[in-house]
């Protein structure tokens, strides 16, 4: 993966997650189409840096969004939405 892909890193059975996913998919498809999806369970280096800090949605090295859509921060990174909820 390149440093500018986008990273989903989330945990099964999280509502947060699962709700950030469906935002995902819905409004900015685009993105979800081609993230890459990290259970953070599957690997314990990611179990250790983010712990219960989950979803986070990932550029490169930079935070997009945690815990919740951040609708500035997705304009600024992937523009604007394609289906506006």
């Amino acid at each position: 993966m390149t440093d500018d892909g986008v990273l989903f890193y989330y945990r099964e059975g999280c509502h947060l997650c699962e709700e950030m996913a469906a935002r995902l998919f819905s409004e900015w498809p685009q993105v979800a189409e081609h993230m890459q999806w990290c259970d953070i369970d599957s690997r314990d280096a990611w179990a250790a840096r983010f712990g219960q800090r989950v979803p986070v949605l990932m550029k490169g090295p930079e935070v997009v969004s945690e815990y919740f859509l951040d609708p500035g921060r997705m304009r600024a990174h992937f523009g604007p939405p394609a289906n506006p909820i």
